[in-house]
């Protein structure tokens, strides 16, 4: 312990936290910090009896981290030193010193808010920047603001700048130490594009025990690759002990990768960016970096978070590279070339800002909060996330409309598992059907079972709940279904996972489910917005409850069902790939979710009809579960119906007779030269519709009553009694010849209104027939015997003078029987012909 370069900094650590409140302590891997920092501040005069609660990203690292102190101390991990992590607690009266994960942190904060017994929080590895460890740290300082001013709060990182923690804790002090920095060099190895990181991998570790000392550290994404590295490794005999180390291990697997090799001989661990951190691994002098990463990624489209292969950060790089420099003069070999280092990302982005925020909602309202702005934040939860986040855990029945955490919600934080399965298994539990659910947990919260082979793919959750039972029974499984190989690794840690939840369930072993069609309305408690109807016509596409669409790329069976719960999916637009899912009756969709379910009239224009349709429908989201026309609809959406129609369609809604045309064009006609009559302009009536024209529709439902609305009486309730007097003489509707005859007048050009009449009713007549008073001259289209134009005038003086001469000339042959006189204004006007022979 006395050699561990941390050790210079902690009495600069303890002055700092005897003075103030908070410190930051920055000091690279390998330095002590996690093993030291905790025992060094145990005697601190302003700790007291207080316990030492110290946050670890995971559980291997706290577990490793209790373990390291304890054996310092010479006790049991229990004793003075105890942890606190899912599903296993070491802990007694006498522990002063507990090393929990994070989401155990935000647990004890929403039971006791002010950490009573608690005299410091240490955030270890806070670099990380995991979803709870910004939490709890925000938690955490909101408690030391409010109620706990004697409450310290160390926050420890390897390579993260320091000064924005230190702000964010009042200015805190910040402590560096620069750890034990032995030369490390750096190989740069490449890998093809299309080379599998396996064998890249297996080749760089096989040179690297040529041509170095000491034990190598192997950095892979995640299980599967390790597992394929180590067949490979073992397959060429390599002369070293291989390991691996992910956090499913068993705890002997995890400690004899972190031990030293008995007798010398050398040591290769392919580890996951487990390593990265926290644990110290004995005897490492090399590092072989394949510079990927496994990480959470949560997808707004789809509603899930999913593992993503990604490359590494520089800073994560650089963190890897210093495990090889520990204790001498290391190698790293890096499977990426020199020239592409400088195009990876600084830092990891921070996980709350791209992460499924739905387990942090339910953590903050828990905790009492509903503000989120309130709280003391690095970076604050991004505000659509975090409201996509809410409304699923409403649709949950976890959250009220206020943000406020139900009775419900607060058994499902209890879980300690994602919202989702936390709903489904107090549900379940509630209706007695706990087994099923935690079979279905375990499988959820684990990798596929099955894998894909030779595009080979069903999709049913059944057999795979099926796989997991008899893993759960430790009866003998197959090596494949339906085409697909089984994935017995994830199959075991799924059955682990259903056994963990029986126990904390209080599930007996015995008891398991029986009923054939309870999976679907199980799996629909933890996606109810993935429900999803069948769409008509195609047995393969389907509408989810959320709006969005889904299709199966195989499963026939489930593919015919007429409605399934879709559990995974590729999040694809417009139609995702349905990975997981099972189907689920109509009965279940309503008893279950009757209480989602909304009744809503739906008024509106129908185009082809041109009415409006009235329809009752019964939604679940986006599908339609049921819909009837309505006889009755309420007038005010009868009346928003006509008012939608009439703004996208404007006035051709309406039955316009041809009367009611014209007396509009008569109305416009006089507008133009009285402007203070009323506009009767499209725009002018859809403005003013609400006073004219809306009110009269609440009761016009069909075709007849449409063609039955005297639009034109509407019109005339514009005017007032003054002008309804007026309108006959100010715009007559008809001109009288000096025959008799009743002519009508076109206003269809407001500017000129016409008149059509044969030339020789017109005989006689000296001036042109005017409308308005006098002010506007009517347009006369004199006509033909056989009613074709012969002359268009509104100079009738004019015309006799001049033009009707040649008129004359032309007609008279052409109509023998006709008037043609010499002197039109002295002749009788007729509508008569001259008898045969005259």
């Amino acid at each position: 312990m006395t050699e561990l370069p941390v050790r210079q900094v902690i009495p600069e650590l303890q002055r700092a936290l005897a003075l103030g409140r908070n410190a930051v302590l920055q000091a690279p891997p390998g330095a002590g910090k996690t093993t030291l920092v905790p025992l060094a501040l145990l005697g601190a005069p302003w700790l007291g009896t207080g316990r030492i609660v110290m946050l670890e990203p995971r559980r291997l690292a706290a577990r490793a981290a209790a373990r390291r102190m304890a054996s310092q101390l010479g006790e049991s991990v229990g004793e003075t030193i105890g942890y606190r992590v899912r599903r296993d607690t070491r802990v007694s009266s006498r522990t002063r010193i507990e090393v929990v994960t994070e989401g155990v942190l935000t647990r004890m904060l929403a039971s006791d808010p002010a950490l009573d017994g608690v005299g410091v929080v240490i955030f270890d590895e806070f670099h990380e920047r995991s979803l709870h460890a910004d939490l709890g740290l925000a938690l955490t300082r909101h408690a030391q603001q409010l109620v706990r001013d004697d409450l310290r709060i160390v926050v420890m990182s390897a390579t993260l700048d320091g000064e924005p923690v230190a702000r964010l804790l009042g200015d805190a002090a910040v402590i560096t130490s620069e750890g034990r920095r032995h030369p490390v060099h750096v190989t740069w190895v490449g890998r093809r594009p299309d080379q599998r990181i396996e064998p890249a991998m297996a080749a760089a570790i096989q040179r690297a025990l040529r041509e170095t000392e000491g034990d190598v550290l192997a950095f892979l994404p995640g299980q599967g690759e390790i597992a394929r590295t180590l067949e490979l490794l073992e397959s060429a005999a390599v002369p070293a002990e291989l390991h691996a180390l992910y956090g499913n291990l068993t705890f002997d697997q995890q400690d004899r990768a972190l031990a030293p090799s008995p007798n010398g001989r050398r040591k290769v661990v392919l580890s996951t960016s487990i390593a990265e951190s926290s644990l110290t691994i004995e005897g490492v002098r090399v590092v072989v970096d394949g510079g990927l990463s496994r990480v959470p990624r949560f997808s707004p489209r789809t509603g899930m978070t999913r593992l993503e292969t990604v490359r590494v950060s520089r800073a994560s790089a650089e963190q890897r590279a210093g495990r090889a420099g520990r204790l001498a003069p290391g190698a790293c070999y890096r499977l990426w070339a020199a020239g592409e280092h400088a195009h990876l990302l600084a830092h990891a982005t921070p996980e709350i800002l791209e992460a499924d925020l739905a387990p942090l909602a339910l953590e903050l309202a828990n905790a009492g909060v509903t503000h989120v702005a309130d709280l003391p934040w690095l970076d604050l939860p991004p505000a659509g996330a975090l409201a996509r986040a809410r409304a699923l855990l409403r649709e949950l029945d976890a959250l009220d409309a206020d943000h406020r955490v139900t009775a419900h919600g607060r058994r499902m934080a209890s879980l300690g598992t994602h919202p989702r399965l936390a709903h489904m298994l107090v549900r379940s539990n509630d209706r007695g059907e706990a087994a099923l659910a935690c079979d279905l947990a375990g499988l959820l919260e684990e990798r596929d079972v099955l894998r894909q082979d030779a595009g080979a793919h069903d999709a049913d959750l059944r057999p795979r709940v099926e796989l997991v039972r008899h893993a759960r029974r430790r009866e003998r499984v197959a090596q494949d279904v339906a085409g697909m190989r089984v994935n017995h690794d994830a199959l075991a840690r799924a059955a682990e996972g259903a056994l963990a939840w029986r126990r904390e369930l209080a599930v007996p072993r015995a008891v398991d489910w029986t009923d054939d069609d309870a999976l679907g309305r199980i799996v629909a408690l933890a996606y109810p917005d993935r429900v999803a109807q069948r769409r008509p016509g195609d047995a393969s596409r389907f509408l989810m409850r959320s709006g969005a669409g889904a299709t199966f790329r195989d499963s026939p069976a489930l593919a015919r069902e007429p409605w399934i719960v879709a559990v995974e999916t590729d999040g694809r637009s417009p139609e995702s790939a349905v990975y997981t899912a099972a189907a689920i009756s109509l009965d279940d969709v309503l008893a279950d979710f009757a209480g989602h379910v909304a009744a809503r009239d739906d008024v509106r224009w129908d185009e082809g009809e041109g009415v409006v349709r009235a329809t009752r429908r019964e939604t679940l989201g986006a599908i339609v579960l049921r819909e009837r026309t309505i006889a009755r609809p309420d007038d005010a959406l009868v009346l928003q119906a006509w008012r939608d129609a009439l703004g996208s369609r404007g006035l051709g809604i309406l039955d316009w007779s041809d009367a009611a045309v014209a007396l509009r064009a008569r109305l416009a006609c006089v507008h133009v030269h009285m402007p203070d009559w009323p506009d009767v302009s499209d725009a002018a009536l859809v403005q003013s519709a609400e006073a004219w024209l809306l009110p009269h529709l609440t009761t016009v439902r069909t075709r007849q009553q449409r063609a039955e609305l005297d639009v034109g009486g509407l019109l005339l309730s514009r005017l007032d009694w003054a002008q309804r007097a007026r309108l006959d003489v100010l715009a007559p509707t008809h001109f009288t010849a000096p025959t008799g005859s009743r002519l009508p007048i076109d206003y269809g050009d407001a500017h000129a209104p016409v008149v059509r009449v044969r030339l020789q009713e017109m005989f006689g007549v000296r001036d042109t027939p005017r409308v308005l008073d006098g002010r506007v001259p009517v347009t006369l289209h004199l006509l033909s015997p056989a009613h074709r134009p012969l002359q268009v005038t509104q100079d009738l003086a004019g015309f006799w003078r001049t033009s009707y001469f040649d008129v004359r000339k032309d007609m008279r042959g052409r109509y023998p029987r006709h008037p043609w006189p010499d002197d039109p204004l002295a002749a009788e006007p007729t509508r008569r012909v001259k008898p045969r022979g005259t």
